[in-house]
Order: structure tokens, then C-alpha cells, then sequence
């Protein structure tokens, strides 16, 4: 290689290499941001290379896809006692709003503002319920209401709200042992409601039984006229007149007295 294309060489190098050098890239799920000498273009990047001068220009990456934002608080309860929670918060940004946002508020802006009003708007709904409320069916009204309220004050500024969800809720000890007792108690309740109407099932059943012998002795007493015993007993003499066997009979003429003589 001569000279002269050594040096076409080493041009064709460094401009590559200043061309990738200007050149960012936007991904599918993120916006850019241009900044050129401190202002903001007002139209977000969509996805793909972008050139750019280094010198004069800077390109901020904002990603609008669904972000999950994992936070530990003490969460203040009705009865004044706090509770250790671990917290998700899933949000996205609104792409078309995101120059905007890093107008308004930076490229910081989940501590600059999603994070203070989570936990405002936190402290503010857990405060009107009590700590057991975090471990039963009012968990999942705990985490709307949270969402809701934080929702009323960043949408407009361009975040989604998606979801915030209570994780892991950890009790304070007595507080903790205290509830477990309480459903142990319950639980209990429940076992003896459901021994006391078996029981009373069965005392019902007895009733029912207990009735139908006695109709049944009732309907057999009201059919034994004296006629009808009177009928029986001449039976009974027509089939002792039968038997070989030698016996004694003492009667009134209506029932019978068998007495053996084997």
C-alpha cells in the first residue's frame, strides 16, 4: 500500500469513526430527547440512529415502556402503628410528553417527583385504614386508592400509573400476633357453628324418628278393638287346637294362658 492510500485510509478511519462517534441510537420503547446549546427540541426522537454534533448537541434516552419503580416505606396506620412495606410502582412515560418532561423537571425526575408523591399520596390513604387492613381483601383497595391519587397529579404531567403494589407487608410482633389470634378465634368460631348445627341436625332427625314411632304405636293402639283382639284369640286357639304337643290352656274365654307340660 502506497503513500497516498495509507492516508485515504486513515481519513476514511477517523471520519467512520467520528461519524459513529455523532450517531445515537433510539431503541423501540424509548424516546430521545435533542438538547442543541441548551434548548430542547420540542419533538421527541422517535426509534433509530440519530447523527448528531457532540460539541453543540446532546441526546437524552427517556424510555416509555412500563418501568417498575421498587420502594421500601414505613407506612403510617389508622391506629398510629407503622408498618414496613416493600412496594412496587409501575409506570410509563407518555412519549409524545417527554420533552416536557425533561424540560420541567430533568432527567431525575422518578426522585424528583414520582417517588415524594407516592409517598405522600401513601401515607395520606394507609392512614385511613388499619394495619390488619394491609393483610386482607382491603389490600388490593389500598393499592387502587394509592394509584388513583398519584394519578390525579402526575398524568397530566405526562407518567402513567399503572399499578402500585403492596409486595410484602411485615406487622409489628405483638401487633402481627395479635391478628393471628384473632383469625385462630374465628376459625374456632366457625368449627363450633359448624359441630352446633350438625348436632342440632341430628337432635332434628331423632324428632322426626322419634314422631314416626310414635304415630305408628298410635295408629296400631287406635286398630286393637276388642273385636279384632277377640278375632286374634280365637286364631290362636284354632292353631294350638292343631299341635300334637300335650299342653294346658287357661283362658276367660278371650285371651289365652299357654302353660307347657314338657
Amino acid at each position: 500500500m502506497n503513500l497516498k492510500n495509507k492516508i485515504s485510509f486513515l481519513v476514511l478511519s477517523l471520519v467512520s469513526l467520528l461519524l459513529l462517534s455523532n450517531c445515537r441510537i433510539i431503541r423501540q420503547g424509548e424516546v430521545g430527547v435533542k438538547r442543541t446549546l441548551g434548548k430542547i427540541k420540542p419533538v421527541p426522537l422517535e426509534a433509530g440512529p440519530k447523527l448528531y454534533n457532540p460539541f453543540t448537541t446532546v441526546i437524552l434516552k427517556v424510555p416509555t415502556r412500563t418501568v417498575n419503580l421498587e420502594v421500601d416505606l414505613s407506612l403510617p396506620s389508622k391506629e398510629g402503628v407503622n408498618v414496613a412495606a416493600g412496594i412496587s410502582i409501575l409506570y410509563s412515560v407518555e412519549g409524545r410528553k417527554a420533552t416536557k418532561i425533561i424540560e420541567d423537571i430533568g432527567p431525575g425526575y422518578e426522585r424528583a417527583i414520582i417517588l415524594p408523591v407516592f409517598r405522600a399520596s401513601a401515607a395520606d390513604i394507609t392512614a385511613k385504614f388499619m394495619a390488619k387492613d394491609m393483610h386482607t381483601g382491603k389490600r388490593l383497595e389500598i393499592e387502587e386508592r394509592i394509584r388513583q391519587q398519584m394519578a390525579k397529579i402526575l398524568e397530566p404531567r405526562g407518567f402513567n400509573i399503572e399499578a402500585v403494589l403492596l409486595k410484602s407487608i411485615v406487622l409489628p410482633r405483638g401487633l402481627a400476633r395479635a391478628i393471628e389470634e384473632k383469625m385462630e378465634a374465628e376459625q374456632e368460631a366457625e368449627r363450633m357453628q359448624f359441630v352446633l348445627q350438625r348436632e342440632s341436625q341430628e337432635a332434628q332427625r331423632r324428632k322426626i324418628e322419634a314422631e314416626g314411632i310414635r304415630d305408628a304405636n298410635t295408629i296400631i293402639s287406635e286398630g286393637l278393638t276388642p273385636q279384632v283382639i277377640q278375632y286374634k284369640s280365637i286364631e290362636a286357639f284354632r292353631e294350638l287346637s292343631r299341635s300334637n304337643n300335650a299342653k294346658v290352656i287357661m283362658t276367660d274365654g278371650k285371651t289365652p294362658l299357654l302353660i307347657n307340660q314338657d
